[in-house]
């Protein structure tokens, strides 16, 4: 979850990082009672997503900055529509310009893209879920843009969940266990509250791995002919996710598989940020 607490951090980061020893430019260049209104507008079609984060890139500069969202999280938007109003002191609202503008434009390209991967899939049963293949530090305001583009989240970490893939299992087998005994083994010392995940990426694992009572089965890099099959042969036994691979151009197919969950790298890892302006008016008395 996207909370105050993070928010604060991630953005207080982001401000010491341009801004270390404050604006030179501003603090140069513009009057100390000068004020400024700034309208966030929209240059491209897209879906809104970042509301708090860019309301924090300027009450954290300055507390006396007033940030007036038009749109909601989740909000599709066009081309010249003004999606926020920015008031108070000019220099202030000009140090935190570019930061705000940066979380913003990155939250809403990723909602965006989301979006029309939720929506190539809304005649099937599938969800569509984003991958760890986030910004380092930045996981929790992207995952929160994936959610406002309509998408689901996978584990937020390696704490959430017990997700084996294919260099656990290439462990595993060293140890000389059988499959699935490997696997009941590791099950047994687990909390029941516990989801385990499995990855497989041939057929033939799918018996060992459903044999030892998993949540999860991970379909990686699979055919759309073999995916039909892995769907059949689990049976409704696991949850069926299928990954590698994965484009707005294959993904409709993918879904029409049957498979309940698709996870897609590309929603975080390579969203490109979304054309948005700021247009700042400086008054002086």
């Amino acid at each position: 979850m996207l909370t105050r607490a993070a928010i604060d951090r991630v953005v207080s980061a982001a401000l010491e990082e341009d801004a270390p020893w404050g604006d030179l430019t501003s603090e140069t260049l513009i009057p100390a009672d000068a004020t400024a209104r700034a309208e966030l507008v929209a240059r491209e079609i897209g879906v809104f997503s970042g509301a708090e984060v860019f309301r924090a890139a300027f009450t954290l500069t300055d507390p006396t900055i007033a940030v007036a969202v038009r749109v909601a999280d989740g909000a599709e938007f066009v081309p010249g529509e003004v999606l926020a109003v920015v008031t108070g002191p000019a220099r202030a609202v000009l140090t935190a310009e570019r930061i705000g503008l940066n979380f913003v434009q990155r939250m809403s390209g990723i909602a965006t893209l989301t979006s029309r991967y939720v929506a190539a899939v809304a005649h099937t049963g599938a969800r569509i879920v984003d991958t760890r293949k986030t910004t380092p530090g930045l996981r929790a305001i992207e995952r929160q843009a994936v959610r406002d583009g309509g998408g689901h989240n996978h584990r937020f970490s390696l704490s959430d969940a017990v997700m084996a893939k294919d260099n656990h299992l290439a462990v595993l087998a060293a140890s000389g266990l059988p499959l699935t005994q490997a696997l009941e083994s590791a099950i047994a010392r687990l909390p029941h509250t516990t989801h385990v995940e499995v990855e497989v990426d041939r057929l033939d694992q799918i018996d060992a791995v459903l044999a030892a009572g998993v949540d999860t089965i991970m379909l990686d890099n699979f055919s759309l002919d073999d995916l039909r099959a892995g769907v059949e042969k689990i049976a409704g036994s696991a949850i069926v996710e299928a990954s590698g691979g994965v484009t707005l151009d294959t993904v409709r197919a993918i879904a029409e598989t049957g498979v309940d969950v698709i996870s897609v790298g590309a929603l975080t890892h390579s969203a490109p940020a979304l054309d948005l302006g700021l247009d700042i008016r400086i008054h002086t008395s």
